[in-house]
């Protein structure tokens, strides 16, 4: 696999798992379905899943050879980052008419 193949796979994981909290009603996909998930689950389910995304892209990284170390920086970064991918599946859940 490329670089360029493993950094839109990380990409894509990101992605995906940003959207996952508001597309069901189910905690953390599996668990139990629940009427009307509260927002502070949703919350909890984006930091866990931001927390995945991020092993990937450090498994993957470690895969290619030696992990560098990071700061407090990139890890706000990519938590901004990850937020901005939730942003569509945040409107679909919230913001569309008639929901």
């Amino acid at each position: 696999m490329t670089h360029s193949t493993e950094v839109w796979l990380v990409l894509l994981v990101a992605l995906v798992l940003a959207n996952l909290p508001f597309v069901n009603e189910r905690l953390f996909v599996a668990g139990p379905r629940l009427a009307r998930k509260h927002l502070g689950w949703r919350v909890l389910e984006l930091l866990v899943y931001g927390g995945i995304a991020l092993a990937v892209g450090f498994g993957l990284e470690a895969r290619v050879g030696q992990r560098q170390p990071q700061n407090w920086e990139f890890y706000v970064a990519a938590l901004c980052l990850f937020v901005t991918f939730a942003f569509p599946g945040f409107v679909w859940r919230y913001l569309r008419r008639g929901a």
